[in-house]
């Protein structure tokens, strides 16, 4: 998981999780709205902070890039 993907119209819509550092609660992509309804896995690197999150229409892997203080969407996997 190397590249985000670089898409127009994504939004993190973030608050304090368990220790105060922005976790996702919902995001928007090309319009559309997705709400967390559950953190899978949570991870860290050098320099980012990373999520597997569930949706009604999926599991994405979200990317908080601790440096520059932005979200990424780095995986989709749609549900059947």
């Amino acid at each position: 998981m190397d590249h985000a993907m670089p898409i127009q119209g994504f939004s993190v819509e973030a608050s304090a999780g368990f220790k105060g550092e922005d976790t996702p609660r919902a995001f928007t992509v090309e319009g559309s709205r997705h709400v967390v309804v559950d953190i899978l896995d949570h991870w860290y690197s050098e320099t980012h902070s990373y999520f597997r999150v569930r949706t009604v229409e999926g599991r994405y892997v979200l990317r908080f890039d601790l440096d520059r203080l932005d979200w990424e969407l780095v995986m989709e996997e749609r549900a059947n």
